[in-house]
């Protein structure tokens, strides 16, 4: 993953926001709205492609776009900021690969405690019945 190359890939588009910031939010543009197609970058090998195509896939267009908002500051700058940093953590965390799980037995202590258990319960529960009285 290079991030110099994907960050020039990122298409960033400017628009009026909603909420504080009193009149101001009716004259500036602050919210701002990230775009990264992932089938045309260049800054992604085509295993990390397939890796964020999978995971992201609720995320993503019906053209493969990633699109995210950002309007939580005021100022354009901050929110630009906020998006971008917000976006290469999305793309980092899809592109973990998760640690093969190693398959084991459970040890003869666990086996003891899990059978002791059960045994406890049982009486529990047997010393809830009626007794049963001769007629």
């Amino acid at each position: 993953m290079d991030k110099k190359q994907i960050h020039r890939e990122l298409v960033f588009k400017a628009m009026r926001s909603s909420g504080a910031g009193g009149q101001n939010v009716n004259k500036v543009s602050s919210k701002v709205e990230l775009t990264f197609i992932i089938d045309t970058s260049e800054g992604l090998s085509d295993k990390e492609k397939e890796r964020i195509q999978l995971k992201l896939k609720s995320r993503l267009t019906n053209d493969g776009a990633l699109i995210l908002q950002c309007d939580e500051a005021r100022s354009q700058h901050r929110n630009k900021d906020l998006v971008v940093k917000r976006f290469f953590e999305i793309l980092k965390n899809a592109l973990v690969v998760p640690k093969k799980r190693k398959p084991t037995k459970p040890t003869k202590t666990s086996k003891e405690k899990r059978l002791k258990s059960k045994k406890v319960t049982a009486e529990k529960k047997a010393g809830r019945k009626k007794p049963d009285l001769p007629r």
